[in-house]
């Protein structure tokens, strides 16, 4: 098992990484769609927010040190792919990374703009750096959107790993599951 990434595939730290941002992403979407609809006496009222921020104070981390990590790595080989399905896979991967700090700004801001700091799982608490009362809707909507089009772009990403796995059956989703292919 082997730790770093190669041109065969994906090492542990690649994949934990991506498997990490993959279900946090979907996790937090879920428990934002649902807890919108939570009314005051809910007894998630306070707690499904507060969690839901500290998943996303998560995962901005976490997409880091995929960042750095992205930049320390070796690229494994996408040659099985297209010109067209490598330009569009590198489009998909580099509007991720933008889409999901807007995200989470966009949800920083919601939370910290009447000057309250982030309470994170209540171990560290990230501190309001602007306080700008009443924008916190304009912070909500962006927030929404972006959210929606996060999943969205999760999505396309997803039905083309399983097109390129079922259909064109290429290795890819395989190597960014158990890593590297073994050579015989």
């Amino acid at each position: 098992m082997s730790l770093k990434d190669t041109i065969e595939g994906y090492g542990i730290v690649s994949r934990v990484i991506h498997w990490t941002m993959a279900v946090g992403i979907v996790a937090t979407f879920a428990l934002g769609y649902w807890m919108v609809g939570l009314d005051y006496y809910s007894s998630y009222y306070t707690s499904a927010p507060d969690f839901h921020r500290s998943i996303g104070i998560v995962l901005f981390f976490v997409l880091g040190m995929r960042l750095v990590w992205r930049v320390v790595s070796v690229r494994p080989s996408d040659q099985e792919l297209t010109s067209f399905e490598r330009k569009a896979a590198r489009l998909v991967h580099a509007s991720f990374y933008p889409l999901i700090i807007a995200v989470t700004v966009s949800g920083y801001l919601i939370s910290t703009l009447d000057g309250r700091s982030i309470d994170v799982f209540g171990l560290i608490s990230i501190p309001s750096i602007i306080e700008a009362k009443g924008y916190e809707d304009s912070a909500g909507l962006i927030h929404e959107y972006l959210s929606y089009a996060t999943l969205a772009l999760a999505s396309v990403h997803a039905l083309a790993a399983l097109k390129h796995h079922m259909l064109d059956q290429h290795n890819t989703l395989t190597r960014m599951w158990s890593g590297p292919t073994k050579n015989r």
